[in-house]
């Protein structure tokens, strides 16, 4: 299974790039397309592109995929055993000021792979879906059999790609599984992401804007645990063609919290601003991630304190306050 071809759309981004580097490793043989969309720092997704272009088994090219014609030539050929789709325009607050990209990105995108993965005979479909989905709860920790309720473009997006995923499996054959994603941060986060903009604002020596004052809680999830649970799932005989996993560490923790512990590792605190809350956020996420242990026999979750350790460590290191 190793040398299976498996395919990863938006393999520039922070968890498609994570990925990729450790099923290379594993000597997978990987394809990745991205657009290198300005949405955050170009010079850093071509960083990580160099850096998985050190294997001899990664293929790069630099592709829109919401554009029709252009997936159609790519996927002619190639026979991919796995495609995982993680391309997506990101980020709850933008979506509020560009809803049309979310439109063209999240669904015409979704649909093109979708579409190309079917004709093309891929065995299995791995797609990036997110706990925004479920909106604000009174309820937790969340399970995958709740009512979801996006509150904002980007979420509906996601919930969109879900029920075409359902559909199309219930007609085609092919294994497709959704991983709604919870909080994740580590080595190569996005940089507009809380921990990387807390980090970025110290070494800057700029202000960080605190919406809600920091009084949020968040499900934070380390990346080398997505990672290893997504090339788990790759190679897992599954019998349901459609699939939901809450991927998540499934202990929420105050974002002062995070702020003292960052501080005590680093020593340093960036000058802070307290805002109000944004109304495209939601107060809490919390996942129940006891189905994805269950059916990969994971448990292995990495501690926060480690987490933010490892991701400090790397930071100092690759200098990245700079890109």
């Amino acid at each position: 299974m190793i040398n299976k071809k498996i395919l990863i759309t938006g393999v520039a981004g922070f968890i498609g790039f994570n990925l990729a580097k450790k099923l290379l490793k594993n000597k997978s043989i990987v394809y990745g397309i991205d657009n290198l969309d300005p949405y955050y720092s170009v010079k850093l997704k071509k960083k990580r592109v160099q850096i998985l272009k050190n294997y001899k088994n990664f293929y790069f090219e630099k592709i829109n995929f919401k554009k029709k014609k252009k997936i159609l030539n790519y996927f002619k050929n190639k026979k991919f055993f796995c495609v995982i789709h993680f391309g997506a325009q990101v980020g709850v607050r933008y979506s509020l000021k560009n809803p049309g990209k979310y439109i063209e990105t999240n669904f015409v995108g979704f649909i093109n792979i979708i579409e190309n993965s079917i004709n093309n005979g891929v065995k299995k479909i791995i797609y990036a879906s997110s706990s925004s989905i479920y909106g604000d709860q009174k309820e937790f920790p969340l399970n995958e059999k709740m009512k979801t309720d996006p509150k904002n473009i980007y979420a509906r997006t996601k919930k969109l790609n879900e029920e075409i995923a359902n559909d199309i499996s219930k007609k085609n054959n092919i294994s497709i599984i959704g991983l709604r994603l919870f909080t994740v941060y580590g080595e190569w986060g996005r940089p507009d992401m809380f921990i990387m903009k807390f980090l970025n604002a110290i070494f800057n020596k700029n202000p960080m804007i605190l919406f809600n004052r920091g009084n949020h809680l968040r499900d934070f999830t380390y990346i080398d645990d997505v990672t290893e649970i997504i090339k788990k799932l790759i190679f897992k005989i599954n019998k349901k063609k459609h699939l939901i996993f809450n991927i998540c560490s499934n202990k929420p923790i105050h974002l002062k919290n995070i702020i003292n512990k960052i501080y005590k590792f680093s020593k340093q605190l960036p000058k802070i601003k307290k805002t109000s809350f944004q109304k495209a956020d939601v107060f809490k996420t919390h996942g129940n991630n006891s189905k994805i242990k269950k059916f990969l026999n994971y448990n292995n979750f990495t501690n926060i304190d480690d987490g933010l350790k490892n991701t400090l460590k790397w930071y100092i290191k690759n200098k990245i306050w700079k890109y």
